[in-house]
């Protein structure tokens, strides 16, 4: 058959059109084994705190076991890496947070990943203010207390953080007012508060599943919240710019799920209708709500378009807090 003519053409044209079935006959039989979400944080983390809820309910959805698998420390890079050189057929996804996929591009001028190249955007999952917490023999019981405190003993508190959220929130704190606090770095927040709670460190500006847990049981103290709106949670505790007049003082944290570039459109968005129908249950919606969470209601494409706005915005959060990138 002579190479460009109309038979080798359609025999092509029929090679691809058998391709193109393959992989949608692929999809349509997606899952029939377990599925790993490997989480970029530790036990405990409000990432692995989310994963999991989402995790066992998405299980029952799909009828197949989703795995979560916890990768923490490294700043989320092994976990982004894991999944990004996993096989793209929809069994290995990352449950990650801007960390990974806005802040690491901000303070890290090299990424053994690149966070829209190597992935796929699945779902949002919700955009969360931190919450201010401090160690209950310390003597500040509000923003203005921690605020005088550390003027009158510079360099006498050191923060906790188990995330870049957490970091970057403290350091916009430490510019604004004026003060220095020293930096303790820990592989997740749940870590990290622990030992706010025993007393050194002394302060944390924390996820809001993992502080306000520990304000409730009264082994923290939480004194502010880093959005716009207070927390329901927290009924009394003001936000940073409402208490100290700090206009435009404002930073969330936000979780997503992504899985390898190359995976099946129709796993992704399947994925995405489940999570989103997941988040949409009155028991999750109202969990989420009580934490001042806010879930977009995004497709794939959404969370594509949000991520790169979110890089963006973190590489200025980032400079205005004046930390140091990394090479």
């Amino acid at each position: 058959m002579p190479h460009g003519s109309p038979a080798s053409r359609r025999a092509l044209l029929a090679a691809f059109a058998a391709m193109g079935l393959t992989r949608s006959a692929r999809a349509q039989a997606w899952p029939s084994r377990p599925i790993r979400m490997i989480v970029a944080f530790g036990a405990g983390s409000g990432s692995d705190i989310r994963a999991r809820v989402i995790g066992d309910r998405l299980a029952v959805d799909l009828g197949q076991p989703v795995v979560i698998d916890n990768r923490g420390g490294a700043n989320g890079f092994l976990a982004a890496e894991a999944v990004a050189r996993a096989r793209p057929d929809g069994y290995t996804l990352l449950f990650t947070s801007n960390s990974t996929h806005a802040a690491n591009p901000a303070l890290f001028r090299r990424l053994p990943y690149d966070p829209i190249a190597d992935f796929e955007p699945v779902a949002m999952v919700g955009e969360t203010p931190l919450i201010i917490v401090v160690n209950n023999d310390l003597p500040v019981h509000d923003l203005a207390g921690l605020v005088a405190y550390a003027k009158r003993q510079p360099g006498g508190l050191n923060y906790a953080s188990g995330n870049t959220s957490s970091r970057v929130g403290a350091e916009m704190f430490k510019i604004a007012t004026g003060i220095d606090m020293t930096y303790v770095s820990y592989r997740s927040n749940a870590q990290g508060i622990t030992d706010v709670i025993a007393g050194n460190p002394q302060v944390m500006f924390s996820d809001a599943s993992v502080g306000i847990p520990q304000v409730r049981e009264g082994r923290v103290r939480a004194i502010g919240i880093t959005g716009k709106q207070p927390v329901r949670a927290l009924p009394g505790v003001p936000t940073v710019e409402a208490a100290l007049g700090l206009p435009d003082f404002a930073i969330h944290s936000w979780s997503a799920v992504f899985a390898p570039a190359g995976t099946p459109a129709e796993i992704v968005a399947k994925l995405n209708a489940g999570i989103r129908d997941i988040l949409n249950q009155p028991e999750i919606r109202t969990r989420m709500e009580e934490e001042g969470t806010e879930v977009p209601p995004l497709d794939p494409a959404g969370v594509g378009r949000f991520v790169v706005a979110e890089i963006a915005k973190w590489r200025r959060v980032v400079a205005q807090a004046g930390i140091e990138v990394a090479p």
